[in-house]
C-alpha cells in the first residue's frame, strides 16, 4: 500500500503543478466564490488555512476576504515541543512570519497568538488527492493526522474542510485507521458534503 501512495502522491502532485499560473489564479477565484455562494463561513469566525506551495489550491483569496469580513484567519506551524504536530497561529497583515524546516513560511509563535483547535470553526487542509468519502491523501508527513487525531473527543470541534483542485479527485483511496477524513471537500466547482 505505501507504494500505491507514493505513486498516488506523484501522479496527482504533477497534475496540480502543471496548472498553468493563470488557472491557479482562476481556480483560487472561483473556490472562493463557490466558499461565498454556499455560505460556507457565514457562521464561522475562526478559521485555520494555509499558505500554498507546490501547486496547492491558494488560500490567499480566502485569506483576505475573511479579513475584509472581520473573520480571525490562522495558519499551521510546526510545534517546537511536539515536532511531528501543529499548532494554529493567529495570522493577520502585520504577523511576523518565519520559515520552517520545510521552507514554508509560518507565523511567529507568541503566547497570545497560539489557539486551541476547539476554538476552530473550521480548518482548511491541504491535500495531494481526495476522494468523494472524504479521505485524502496528504504529503505522507501525518502532521494534520496527528494534530487531529483526538478531534472526535473534544467538546466542540471544528469542520474539516479538504481544499484542492478538482483535478485531485480519485476514483477512491485506501485509509489507515490514523487517516482523519475530512467533512467537506471544497474544489473550485463545488463542494462535496460526506
Amino acid at each position: 500500500m505505501l507504494t500505491d501512495k507514493i505513486e498516488l502522491r506523484k501522479k496527482f502532485r504533477q497534475l496540480r503543478r502543471e496548472l498553468s499560473a493563470e488557472q491557479q489564479q482562476e481556480a483560487s477565484t472561483q473556490a472562493l466564490q463557490i466558499i461565498v455562494n454556499h455560505r460556507l463561513l457565514e457562521e464561522s469566525e475562526h478559521i485555520a488555512l494555509y499558505l500554498s506551495r507546490d501547486g496547492e489550491l491558494s488560500c490567499h483569496e480566502i485569506i483576505q476576504w475573511c479579513w475584509q469580513n472581520s473573520k480571525k484567519t490562522y495558519l499551521p506551524v510546526l510545534d517546537p515541543d511536539q515536532g511531528q504536530q501543529l499548532l494554529f497561529v493567529e495570522y493577520t497583515e502585520q504577523t511576523p512570519m518565519l520559515n520552517n524546516r520545510f521552507a514554508i513560511p509560518e507565523p511567529v509563535i507568541e503566547s497570545s497568538n497560539v489557539t486551541l483547535i476547539d476554538q476552530l470553526d473550521c480548518i482548511f487542509l491541504p491535500l495531494v488527492a481526495f476522494d468523494e468519502n472524504g479521505n485524502r491523501l496528504g504529503m505522507g508527513g501525518g502532521f494534520y493526522d496527528r494534530t487531529l487525531a483526538e478531534i472526535d473527543n473534544l467538546a466542540r470541534s471544528p469542520q474539516l474542510f479538504g481544499f484542492a483542485h478538482d483535478c485531485q479527485q480519485a476514483s477512491s483511496l485506501s485509509t489507515e485507521s490514523w487517516d482523519i477524513p475530512v467533512h467537506k471537500i471544497v474544489t473550485p466547482s463545488r463542494i462535496i458534503s460526506v
